[in-house]
């Protein structure tokens, strides 16, 4: 199906690869079905893009890139509700911002995806340890010089 964006124009998606928020996003409770769109071949981050609103999308990455030890501490009823029953059949994404110089990651709303049927549900945790706005990557840091030995 063909899909409009506002940042690559008209892009063609495979219907059996979208993912389906029944509820919604936190703030798009009527915005469903989203087409994940990888941008490079080598990148960790990843458009989530509304399917029926062009103007409509989330930068988001798996957030154990950048806190290996993240996890999610998911309720049985909620995997459930998107056909779950083993939690590692599930792909997490967090939501991707840029603050300032920083990408933050909505660590409090992590995105769940259930990587056979597709279906999704953002999930809000009272967890404290995380936040928001939790810091994944400073972009004004240059790449420290690797020093290469034999």
């Amino acid at each position: 199906m063909m899909i409009q964006t506002s940042r690559f124009g008209p892009l063609e998606v495979d219907e059996e690869r979208l993912i389906r928020f029944e509820k919604g996003i936190l703030g798009f409770p009527d915005q469903h079905d989203y087409a994940l769109i990888q941008t490079a071949e080598d990148s960790g981050f990843y458009w989530l893009q509304a399917v029926d609103r062009a103007e409509l999308a989330f930068v988001v990455c798996d957030p154990r890139l950048f806190i290996p030890d993240y996890v999610v501490p998911v309720k049985l009823e909620e995997l459930t509700q998107i056909g779950l029953t083993d939690p590692s059949a599930a792909q997490v994404f967090t939501i991707v911002n840029k603050v300032e110089s920083i990408l933050t990651g909505n660590l409090q709303g992590p995105l769940v995806v259930n990587i056979e049927t597709r279906q999704a549900k953002q999930l809000v945790l009272s967890d404290r340890r995380y936040s928001t706005r939790h810091p994944l990557m400073n972009l004004s840091r240059k790449p420290e010089a690797v020093s290469k030995t034999a």
